[in-house]
């Protein structure tokens, strides 16, 4: 399975009939130009196929049976984050190993011709199986269970998981690996790319910012209240926010339940929005839409406000479906949100305010119903069903 598509087009060729139909909004039409790159996000890392069970009562217990009310299967890992900036309407290009099982093959279709991803930069590895995640979701949380083994470097992507020149695209978004630098970041930099990064638990214990080397190139750094606190050393997560501004321009600092908060050093900009109250069916991929979302407002040039809104918004909508990656909204559930939200009684006009710039960009017409489930309990149906 390798793809035809080229990186070296301007016109990307990964926006299918099907994909066109789903992206209702292009939220950068008014800034592209001839000349632009050909993507608006790169993005690199490992694709896992997810198994979500949901609906349990309560954590499996040792010895014991749990059923599950509830299951769905998709693409995961960095599936996620890509497949929230296609349906937010950015030409998206992966870099990623796939298995030559049906886990991978799956996966490969799933991305590229579901969701119009370009996979020209990702490679089939033969004999290599595909890195599955069980997620089992309850009460609010989920408990995960990974198994996987490393591609061979030589056969995919240099040592450092990236391609050996990134693409040229507006933006890309890399998970920062602590103590380790990733070669392809800073060139992605160099070329003009805006990266936007995050970050996972520090296993070292160090929480040293000297750590994060990459930490130099990134526009935006997105971790949560725990790891800001440790990075910086203060108590308060609005203040480790402050703090991180000293390594890069803006810092978006994700409180859980009170939402998020962000600062940015170059207007000297402070912004915090409440998290929407919601009923959490699945947890997965929600902080990677909520970068998705972030990294949209940010390449269209919205406030800063708008932008922290937009995120924890759109991180809401995906925690009330099923599974990582196809849980992620479109412009469709973005637009009946907000009209149904105008139209229950009893409504704070100040909150309503807050998101009064998706009136502009949300589509007139919805083709699809809300709230819609789209992981479905396997592992994919023929195309003939």
């Amino acid at each position: 399975m390798t793809s035809s598509h080229t990186l070296a087009r301007e016109e990307p060729e990964h926006l299918t009939q099907a994909a066109r139909r789903q992206v209702q909004v292009d939220p950068l039409a008014a800034l592209r130009a001839p000349g632009d790159p050909p993507w608006d996000v790169y993005l690199t890392g490992t694709v896992f196929l997810d198994i979500i069970f949901t609906g349990l009562d309560s954590a499996p217990v040792r010895g014991t049976e749990s059923w599950a009310r509830g299951m769905g299967s998709s693409p995961g890992g960095v599936a996620n984050m890509a497949a929230a900036l296609a349906r937010l309407g950015l030409r998206t290009a992966l870099a990623a190993a796939f298995g030559d099982d049906h886990y991978g093959e799956y996966c490969w279709d799933a991305l590229e011709r579901g969701e119009g991803i370009d996979l020209s930069a990702s490679r089939t590895v033969p004999g290599w199986h595909s890195p599955v995640t069980v997620s089992m979701a309850y009460e609010g949380e989920r408990t995960m269970v990974s198994h996987g083994h490393e591609p061979p470097p030589q056969a995919v992507f240099g040592p450092d998981g990236g391609p050996a020149r990134p693409p040229r695209a507006r933006a890309a978004v890399a998970s920062l690996t602590p103590g380790r630098g990733a070669p392809w970041i800073a060139e992605a930099a160099r070329a003009g790319t805006r990266i936007f990064a995050d970050v996972g638990w520090d296993d070292t214990g160090a929480w040293d910012l000297a750590g994060l080397p990459d930490l130099e190139h990134c526009e935006a750094f997105l971790p949560n209240a725990e790891e800001a606190r440790r990075y910086t050393g203060a108590d308060c997560p609005r203040a480790a926010a402050h703090a991180l501004t000293e390594c890069v321009p803006v810092a978006v600092v994700t409180l859980g339940e009170e939402g998020a908060y962000a600062v940015d050093r170059r207007t000297g900009e402070a912004a915090e929005v409440p998290a929407i109250a919601v009923e959490a069916l699945d947890p997965t991929g929600a902080g990677d839409v909520f970068v998705a979302g972030f990294v949209t407002g940010s390449l269209a040039g919205w406030p800063l406000a708008d932008r922290l809104a937009f995120a924890g918004l759109t991180a809401a909508l995906s925690v009330q479906e099923f599974g990582g990656s196809l849980s992620a909204p479109g412009w469709s559930e973005i637009g009946a949100w907000w009209r149904k939200v105008q139209s229950l009684p009893g409504q704070d006009p100040m909150a309503l305010a807050r998101y009064a710039f998706l009136e502009d960009l949300v589509p007139r017409r919805l083709d699809r119903p809300w709230p819609l489930r789209r992981a479905v309990p396997t592992i994919g149906f023929g195309r003939s069903a």
